[in-house]
């Protein structure tokens, strides 16, 4: 059982349990240079053109290309990060209302607690008039 904050994460954001830290951070890596692949070989496929290479700085093509993979790229990037805070925004909610609900139940343990003390002491002042009563009728 984990504890500290990653119990309370969504799965999918759980640190997994047979990665080292290095192999995980080489995944992510690896996933992500995956994706700008997955965008490049399709949106500049139209850009090869026969008899030479284009010069990006003088094709207007070419730079819309570039800045529509940027958009693309810095969009996904942006929902991640969006739903990042959310999930932090969930869990921080959470946290207030556990936090709230501990305090309430500290404030009844210590009214239980403050009420059995009352009663232990009323019982222990009953039980010595008590027994101030029997030596005195015993003696």
């Amino acid at each position: 059982m984990t504890s500290g904050p990653e119990r309370y994460a969504p799965p999918d954001r759980r640190p997994p349990k047979k990665l080292s830290d290095v192999d995980q951070a080489a995944t992510n890596a690896s996933e992500g240079e995956n994706k700008i692949r997955e965008f490049v070989p399709r949106d500049v496929a139209y850009l090869h053109r026969p008899g030479g290479e284009v010069d990006a700085a003088n094709d207007p093509a070419a730079e819309d290309l570039v800045n529509a993979l940027i958009r693309r790229v810095a969009g996904e990037s942006m929902d991640e990060i969006d739903r990042v805070i959310r999930d932090l925004e969930g869990v921080r909610a959470m946290l207030r209302n556990e936090g709230e609900r501990v305090s309430r139940e500290l404030a009844g343990y210590a009214s239980l607690s403050h009420a059995s003390m009352t009663a232990m002491k009323v019982i222990a002042d009953t039980l010595e008039q008590w027994k101030g009563a029997r030596d005195k009728l015993g003696r």
